[in-house]
């Protein structure tokens, strides 16, 4: 069945939405400063709420194959994490910090979302596969 171009693209604005929403839980859940460890823990929590709930709008509603799913996923994460480190330069503007910590926030702003998009493609791909096998649903595209 082919898919016509409208129906190709549901699944970005999904991946702006929860990127968006990984990058507002990250910064959100660090403004507590007490029980920092708790808050940590259910941002991570949140943060997996989503992860799953993505992958399985991707996979059942969407009905993509498993390498689409795993990098719509991972494209999800890595925007969230460059919202993190957009959030993080912008917060070393208001606190006092040294050159060589600015210019690491910098750099943060390219390797945060590789290192957050590579494993996010693997977890997606393995758990897209798993859903596939156990619910034996044929992709659409």
């Amino acid at each position: 069945m082919r898919l016509t171009p409208h129906r190709q693209r549901h699944w970005v604005p999904a991946a702006i939405i929860v990127g968006v929403l990984y990058a507002l839980v990250g910064i959100t859940f660090a403004l507590p400063t007490t029980h920092v460890h708790l808050w940590r823990l259910a941002a991570w929590a949140v943060s997996a709420l989503a992860f799953a709930a993505h992958l399985g709008y991707e996979h059942f509603r969407l009905r993509y194959r498993q390498r689409s799913v795993a990098g719509h996923v991972a494209l999800a994460a890595a925007l969230g994490a460059f919202g993190l480190a957009v959030g993080a330069n912008i917060h070393s503007l208001s606190v006092p910090s040294t050159d060589q910590h600015r210019r690491l926030l910098l750099i943060a702003l390219f390797v945060w979302p590789a290192i957050t998009a590579f494993p996010a493609f693997l977890v997606g791909l393995g758990v897209s596969s798993v859903l596939r096998y156990l619910f034996r649903t044929e992709p659409v595209q």
